[in-house]
């Protein structure tokens, strides 16, 4: 499979593609929750759009993450030794930490001060992540 990814002129670039789209999905609905919850758009009920952003952000998070696998897949020595690659990963393992503390703590219910602050936290996480992915092709 990872001969068809290395040889077939557009299978990675439908991978990075795809991942594009994954993360996408994934910043765009959490940045959506975040300007709900700090204040605009008040109409709209947060659990409501909760249940909607996450459910979004959660596929669009599965999209990137096998999309990424695959394109990890192959070349992991040269992604290995390239620094911005490694700063993602610790990025991203920052970025679940803090998802899974914000459910654990019940922050949706609560949208107190610690929980926009992970809110705010997660969202320049994401970016960062972001900004390394872009990092990597240079």
């Amino acid at each position: 499979m990872f001969t068809f990814l290395k040889t077939t002129p557009w299978a990675y670039p439908t991978l990075e593609v795809a991942h594009i789209v994954g993360i996408a999905l994934l910043l765009g609905n959490l940045i959506a929750l975040e300007v709900r919850v700090f204040g605009r758009a008040a109409a709209l009920p947060v659990p409501a759009l909760a249940r909607l952003s996450l459910t979004l952000a959660l596929a669009g998070f599965s999209l990137a993450a096998a999309s990424g696998l695959l394109m990890f897949a192959t070349q992991p020595d040269e992604l290995l030794g390239n620094r911005a690659f490694v700063v993602k990963m610790g990025l991203l393992a920052l970025a679940g930490v803090n998802a899974a503390a914000f459910h654990l703590r019940g922050s949706l219910r609560k949208l107190d001060s610690a929980a926009r602050l992970q809110m705010l936290v997660s969202t320049g996480l994401w970016l960062a992540v972001v900004v390394c992915g872009r990092w990597i092709a240079y």
